[in-house]
């Protein structure tokens, strides 16, 4: 197994960049902050992204507690990786890891200044400082179990064909704003929940009216919420139609507004309406 490591300051873009160096390396697994990537799949691990403080964070980063570590080396030794690609932010963290984790020495180091742009960097920056933005290098539909609580948001990575102007999509990534980030910590009150769902619901001309609307929320990121409320729907309508559509509508529409994992939408239709 060749050990890769891709090293640059916090903030620069290394996470953006990591599916391009793997791609162009033949690289076919990803240690970043805490977890372990084969494939654009998340093996073992736990991001450090999800720590409540940078302190933490840099302690899950680098698989300072013993189970953490343990978990990984057994995955590595499971999926057998050709080439393995460690994220980090200085020679010595990279190191750090190889060293807990049992790997191979190092055989090639690339820093991020010698694959990005001052500017690309700079606006890398920017977008961590002021926005908040990490970006972990994996779909969202894998981070959904993980970081459901957390804003995610998906960007696809392209490479442009040689000699051609069409597009090769690469892959996927993920953008999501820790709790130790910029915005320091997000809370949604349960309110704000059910004024968007009755906007949602209403919406569709074929629901009139909602209410007695109930948000079950145990502000636990990985249990979800649930959805309860009552519907007035159009006299002459397909009532399954109508209340499918509606809970598909929700639960995509609160997902993507607040990060949260909707566990399920429930709706009972108490009234018909007659024009």
């Amino acid at each position: 197994m060749d050990t890769f490591a891709l090293i640059g300051p916090s903030g620069t873009g290394k996470s953006h960049r990591a599916l391009i160096v793997a791609h162009e390396c033949g690289i076919d697994t990803i240690i970043d902050d805490g977890l372990l990537i084969k494939d654009s799949k998340i093996v073992a691990g736990h991001s450090a992204k999800k720590e409540t403080s940078k302190i933490k964070a840099v302690k899950r980063a680098i698989f300072m507690e013993p189970d953490h570590a343990a978990k990984v080396i057994d995955a590595i030794a499971t999926v057998t990786p050709e080439r393995i690609l460690i994220l980090g932010t200085s020679q010595n963290m990279v190191e750090k890891i190889v060293e807990v984790l049992n790997l191979p020495p190092i055989s090639k180091t690339i820093r991020i200044e010698d694959i990005a742009t001052k500017n690309e960097i700079a606006k890398a920056r920017e977008c961590r400082l002021k926005e908040g933005k990490h970006i972990i290098p994996v779909p969202t539909i894998e981070l959904k179990p993980y970081f459901s609580g957390y804003l995610i948001d998906p960007l696809d990575i392209f490479l442009k064909k040689p000699r051609s102007k069409q597009r090769r999509k690469l892959g996927e990534k993920s953008i999501v704003r820790p709790t130790f980030s910029y915005y320091g910590k997000l809370y949604i009150s349960d309110a704000a929940i059910a004024a968007i769902v009755d906007y949602i619901a209403t919406g569709e001309a074929f629901i009139t009216k909602t209410s007695q609307i109930n948000i079950k929320n145990s502000h636990d990121r990985e249990k979800g919420i649930s959805i309860s409320f009552d519907v007035t729907i159009k006299y002459g309508l397909s009532i399954w139609n109508v209340v499918h559509q509606a809970q598909v509508r929700v639960k995509e529409v609160v997902e993507y507004m607040t990060g949260m994992m909707v566990k399920e939408v429930n709706i009972a239709v108490k009234r018909l309406s007659v024009e």
